[in-house]
């Protein structure tokens, strides 16, 4: 069953009539959101800079975007460019109780994280687990990183940023347009005047922001669970109708990319993070089991043997690696340091 939590996110974004109850709450949460960047903004409360670039990736609303794939994107065009990207989460679901946590081969996902996880396996560059986004920013610079990309950062102040990226969900966009807990919103519309670059995944079903950019999520390949060999997407590896879990944040996404891919799928949809027991993916009816890469780390030891991860990569539209390359280009000639921003000051940076 789904939880309230749940149901309520998807009235948020199918803008149902009686969140508008919620207005007066909304306005007081807008007012202590405005006060926390004034208070950024103004030095009373403390922004480390780091001597390094600063990426942040973020997004505006509530659920999944596509952040995390366009974060490892980001991580090996740096690194194909010639820089040493480091990542830093906030590593939400993970019980780790000491801080910073530099992620190794043997770090469980139930420790870091699920995100990370996958981000540390896919990119193979450090990540760093912190809800203290400075401190862990400091941990990654001891590891020889020049360049840090901090997953799901927007409104970690903090940290200051050289440049803000938001991803948006081109399905569910920006929902109602409302801030909690009238719609999905994080921050009002407002704060998009201060990113450097809007990225939306998938072709907009809204009216997209001026200048944005567009990417989508590639399938690359199959992924074996048990033995992690790689396999191309077609012929398929396994016979169908498989069984699909998906516990992401837009659980529809990943069923409906089996469809275009002409995989028959029974789906499972779980919330977010969701930790996996083995009862959980015990169907009994011998058919094979399809996930997604996030759901992958969680289900090394409890999912059956005939288990499959669904590869992707996220592939943004050419004119952003330009406008990224051109950037940091610029970054570089001024200094990071004339660049960085807290990230609580509107300016416009859109080219």
């Amino acid at each position: 069953m789904r939880g309230v939590g749940e149901r309520w996110l998807e009235a948020a974004y199918s803008g149902s009539p009686w969140l508008a109850l919620l207005r007066p709450l909304e306005r007081l949460y807008c007012a202590a959101v405005a006060r926390r960047r004034l208070a950024y903004a103004a030095g009373r409360r403390e922004v480390w800079r780091a001597p390094v670039p600063v990426i942040v990736v973020g997004n505006l609303t509530l659920g999944g975007t596509g952040k995390s794939p366009l974060v490892a994107w980001l991580v090996r065009h740096l690194s194909a460019k010639g820089w040493r990207p480091g990542i830093l989460s906030r590593g939400y679901g993970g019980k780790n109780g000491v801080h910073p946590l530099l992620i190794d081969d043997r770090t469980p996902a139930a420790q870091c994280g699920d995100e990370p996880r996958m981000l540390a396996d896919q990119t193979g560059v450090p990540v760093v687990v912190d809800p203290n986004r400075p401190r862990g920013a400091r941990r990654l610079l001891v590891t020889g990183c020049d360049i840090l990309v901090s997953d799901d950062g927007l409104q970690h102040l903090s940290l200051a940023r050289d440049l803000e990226l938001v991803v948006v969900d081109g399905v569910r966009g920006f929902g109602n347009g409302h801030c909690l807990p009238a719609g999905p919103l994080r921050e009002p519309l407002s704060r998009l005047e201060g990113v450097d670059a809007v990225v939306i995944n998938g072709e907009p079903r809204f009216a997209p922001p001026s200048g944005a950019f567009t990417m989508r999520l590639a399938p690359t390949a199959w992924r074996g669970l048990g033995d992690g060999g790689r396999l191309p997407l077609a012929p398929l590896p396994f016979s169908a109708p498989v069984h699909a879990v998906a516990g992401i944040g837009r659980p529809a996404r990943f069923f409906e990319t089996l469809e275009e891919l002409g995989v028959a799928a029974l789906p499972h949809p779980f919330g977010d993070h969701h930790v996996y027991r083995s009862e959980d993916l015990a169907f009994d009816d011998g058919r094979p089991l399809v996930m997604t890469a996030k759901d992958a780390v969680k289900c090394r030891g409890v999912a059956p043997a005939d288990s499959w991860v669904l590869e992707v990569e996220a592939a943004p539209e050419t004119g952003f690696s330009d406008w990224l390359d051109g950037r940091l280009a610029r970054l570089v000639e001024s200094g990071p340091e004339s660049n960085s921003r807290s990230g609580s000051v509107p300016a416009r940076h859109q080219e």
